[in-house]
């Protein structure tokens, strides 16, 4: 196999994106959990410039990590409940025990008879690279399933705001 910088800038981003999913998980602080989860989605859109799709990957930047990363953020700042738990995690060697089982189940599970048993991936999946123009194309269309999966995404983040509003205690109960 030969190394490329494709290939270092594949390991850098994968470094990345898990050194920010294990921070997610081991934080005890809610805050720096989502600060965590931001370096996360940093490298996943990362893979995207990668996978020569500069648009989601400015999507991912802009929408998960500008809009609802920082919307998760606001929302543990500004839950006063989460802010004073007080509950210690006590059976951390189990979990870390569990997560390198599951781990190793994963590499030698999916990713072993994949890419290393299978030489013929070295091939790229397509020879097409679709752009912008394609994208705008597939919303004016009716025969494309586009416009409607951005509605829903629409209509999740609108339920989040809601869910967080509804559960966010009112000055009268406090």
């Amino acid at each position: 196999m030969e190394i490329t910088i494709v290939t270092v800038a594949f390991i850098v981003f994968a470094l990345i994106s898990l050194g920010g999913a294990i921070g997610v998980v081991t934080c005890h602080n809610l805050f720096r959990g989502t600060i965590w989860l931001m370096v996360s989605l940093f490298g996943a859109a990362g893979f995207f410039v990668l996978l020569s799709a500069p648009f989601l990957a400015a999507v991912q930047v802009l929408v998960y990590i500008g809009a609802i990363a920082i919307l998760f953020t606001f929302a543990v700042m500004l839950t006063r409940s989460i802010s004073n738990l007080k509950t210690r995690f006590t059976r951390l060697n189990i979990n870390i025990a569990a997560a390198i089982a599951l781990f190793v189940l994963l590499v030698v599970g999916v990713i072993a008879p994949v890419f290393i048993l299978n030489p013929d991936l070295q091939q790229p999946v397509s020879s097409v690279t679709r752009t912008t123009i394609d994208l705008g194309e597939a919303f004016a269309r009716g025969n494309s399933f586009a416009l409607p999966f951005e509605l829903a995404s629409l209509l999740l983040t609108a339920a989040m705001i809601g869910a967080i509003v509804i559960a966010r205690e009112s000055d009268d109960e406090v």
